[in-house]
């Protein structure tokens, strides 16, 4: 469940969520926003809820990326935040907890695949997209749609940068006009310009 390549947070695993009591900074828009089906797992249920981007990284995933690249030996070109999901459990005994996670990506100092090893790994990735988007809705509900055109899946560590292209972990389904905005701010990410080489607020949207 968690998405693991370059995320600032691996959902359920790490416990690392957005903080209690953050305020949204000020002139924040609502988030576009999927809501999943509650779902029954042992010893209670959770319903999901992605709040959709991008944004500019805050301090934590900031200083989380930093420390990420630095650990391959490459630099820290820019930083964004994807989304987060929002997890409401419900236990047996009706006790109700939650948090938020944060999916953000880390903009290192990758080198770019060439166009054939690109195509290669995109093949890769159509050839198990259908299972993907069957498996996904087993756990969060109905892979998302759009005008009758499923939503595409978003490699956050990008394929161009060297990502793994059938990595579960590494897969979130895209609203497709923000898709487009991943697709245009991708490069000024690596290239290390604005908004993304700088910090952004602690949390930029409103629900």
């Amino acid at each position: 469940m968690g998405l693991r390549m370059k995320v600032a947070c691996l959902v359920l695993l790490s416990g690392c969520g957005t903080p209690g009591g953050v305020i949204p900074s000020p002139s924040t828009q609502p988030a576009r926003k999927l809501e999943g089906p509650r779902v029954s797992v042992p010893a209670g249920s959770f319903k999901a809820t992605f709040y959709y981007g991008p944004w500019q990284c805050n301090k934590r995933w900031w200083t989380y990326c930093e420390q990420q690249c630095a650990t391959e030996g490459r630099k820290l070109k820019g930083c964004m935040w994807l989304a987060d999901l929002k997890l409401d459990w419900e236990g047996m005994l009706y006790v109700k907890s939650g948090g938020r996670y944060a999916i953000a990506h880390c903009c290192c100092s990758y080198p770019i695949l060439t166009p054939e090893a690109n195509e290669a790994q995109r093949k890769r990735w159509e050839k198990i997209r259908n299972a993907f988007r069957e498996d996904w809705s087993k756990k969060f509900g109905s892979w998302p749609t759009e005008r009758g055109r499923a939503w595409p899946g978003h490699h956050v560590h990008d394929l161009k940068h060297g990502g793994d292209p059938v990595n579960p972990n590494n897969i979130l389904p895209y609203p497709p006009e923000l898709h487009e905005i991943l697709n245009d701010e991708y490069p000024a990410c690596y290239d290390g310009r604005a908004p993304w080489d700088r910090i952004g607020p602690d949390l930029p949207y409103t629900d």
